[in-house]
């Protein structure tokens, strides 16, 4: 199993089929998807879906959502990283690297979140030179904006996400 990157208190690490229940856990809990559109898992299905989706993601672009274990505990907390997007346009962007991260309730103002994504962002400026690192987040979602500034991401846009039905607000930053 590859590890991508260590901080002082995470270790991130590909995702592993064997990782089915702890996505599970994470992505049936309505608390993690109050910005997402409020539609939590109902089943192991879904997440191993999820787990296959980004497999793909690491075999065809060299990179995908990461699991992040925290190093005291050695508990799974949830996912980071990078993901490109390749199938959806969203607002006018298409075939994008984004970052992102999705953390169990339990490890919510640990500071994983900034921890883990300037872990995301230094490997992605490492490993994909030239390309434009994205960030979205739903506008209400104040403490998700507020690490993508954090990391060094710039405002660009509000829109609606018709899909959901909710406004995003889309950060990049270019090298």
């Amino acid at each position: 199993m590859k590890t991508f990157a260590e901080t002082e208190h995470l270790i991130l690490r590909e995702i592993v089929i064997e990782d089915t229940g702890d996505l599970f856990r994470l992505d049936s809990d309505p608390l993690v998807h109050k910005y997402l559109g409020n539609k939590p898992i109902k089943c192991l299905g879904k997440a191993r879906t999820y787990i296959d989706y980004i497999r793909m993601q690491y075999e065809k672009y060299g990179i995908g959502r990461w699991a992040a274990i925290e190093k005291s505990s050695g508990d799974w907390i949830g996912w980071t990283g990078l993901k490109m997007n390749f199938e959806e346009e969203m607002n006018g962007h298409i075939n994008y690297y984004d970052i992102g991260y999705r953390f169990i309730p339990k490890y919510w103002g640990k500071g994983y979140a900034t921890e883990s994504s300037i872990a995301a962002r230094d490997y992605f400026f490492e490993n994909f030179k030239g390309e434009k690192l994205c960030g979205l987040a739903e506008v209400d979602n104040k403490a998700s904006c507020r690490v993508l500034e954090k990391i060094g991401l710039k405002q660009k846009e509000d829109f609606l996400y018709e899909k959901e039905n909710v406004m995003i607000r889309w950060f990049d930053l270019e090298q």
